[in-house]
């Protein structure tokens, strides 16, 4: 944490492994870290930390991380853990949930058919709900969702 807090890049790799590890303190800790490091590489790791499928039961920091970060790399990473999860049935982790809420707070209307999809399961409806009406969409209808240009599509 001493050589995060410094700015000294030399703690990125350790950090970086760590984000993943299997004691939930170690991992939180880890991502404390590699938020003060400011390192550029931080957002590409915990992307693919987050959506390693061989690595879910690890991605609650990583994907926390990621929200903090705001990088360009967090909403598709986001988005393409939550798509996989629900789509396995694998509602279980703690990643579904982490995934949800951190859409709704990044408030991109990309993520709209994935948090609809979140809908659809009773453990998620409400938290998916919110993060929809966060972007500025509803749960029910599809077209609401803005383009690039903030307007919204035509019906």
């Amino acid at each position: 944490m001493a050589l995060a807090a410094a700015g000294d890049r030399r703690a990125f790799e350790t950090l970086a492994l760590l984000l993943n590890y299997r004691e939930p303190a170690r991992a939180e800790t880890a991502a404390r870290a590699l938020a003060l490091l400011g390192d550029p590489r931080t957002a590409r790791a915990a992307a693919a930390l987050a959506t390693n499928p061989l690595r879910v039961a690890y991605a609650l920091h990583p994907i926390r991380l990621l929200v903090q970060l705001r990088a360009p790399e967090s909403v598709p990473a986001l988005i393409e853990t939550l798509d996989r999860l629900l789509a396995e049935q694998a509602l279980g982790w703690d990643a579904v949930p982490a995934c949800v809420e951190g859409l709704g707070e990044l408030g991109d209307p990309r993520a709209a058919t994935v948090l609809r999809a979140a809908c659809a399961h009773s453990r998620l409806r409400a938290a998916a709900t919110a993060a929809l009406e966060r972007i500025g969409c509803s749960a029910a209808d599809p077209y609401d969702a803005p383009d690039a240009s903030g307007g919204t599509p035509p019906s």
